[in-house]
């Protein structure tokens, strides 16, 4: 990533230094110069896409410990980049876009067109990510630190996840 001598002077400067950073970076996916919060959620539906089949309590234990992995990767991230929501912390996003699939793939009974549900649940995430309306602005601006990053993207990812269902629920009744 460092570019220049420039570069590895700027203690904001995103680089993958222990296990936190890596995590908090997505695996390096927000490390993209260019959208790192979409890279980061890209990356993860396409790791989705693979084990999508798994059990769903499996993706809800999964997801627990992500969150838990999150907020702890995310904390110390901040502090080795000395910004506390870096843009190359992209785990948060990981856990939203997760959820907002992990709610339709819970709450809808019928069977579901696997693409319709990845691309719809990124999609939706994504926009409530990045226009962040309330509660999700509530929640950037009223937690502070590592919880504040990840949390905020979590309800992001029930906005989308509430969204995709009553889209499905349309799309089966209608």
């Amino acid at each position: 990533m460092t570019t220049s001598p420039a570069d590895s002077d700027d203690p904001t400067k995103a680089r993958i230094s222990n296990l936190a950073t890596l995590i908090a970076s997505g695996l390096g996916s927000g490390l993209s110069p260019v959208a790192p919060g979409t890279a980061g959620s890209f990356a993860a539906v396409a790791v989705l896409a693979v084990v999508l089949d798994m059990p769903l309590a499996w993706h809800w234990c999964a997801w627990v410990g992500l969150l838990g992995a999150a907020v702890w990767s995310a904390g110390r991230a901040g502090e080795a980049w000395g910004v506390i929501d870096h843009p190359a912390i992209v785990i948060d996003e990981v856990a939203g876009v997760w959820l907002a699939l992990l709610i339709p793939l819970s709450l809808f009974p019928f069977e579901i067109s696997s693409a319709l549900l990845l691309v719809g649940s990124f999609l939706l995430f994504r926009l409530f990510d990045i226009v962040k309306p309330w509660p999700v602005d509530a929640v950037e601006r009223g937690l502070h630190g590592a919880w504040g990053v990840v949390l905020d993207d979590v309800v992001a990812g029930v906005l989308a996840g509430g969204c995709m269902t009553l889209i499905l629920i349309g799309i089966t009744v209608g």
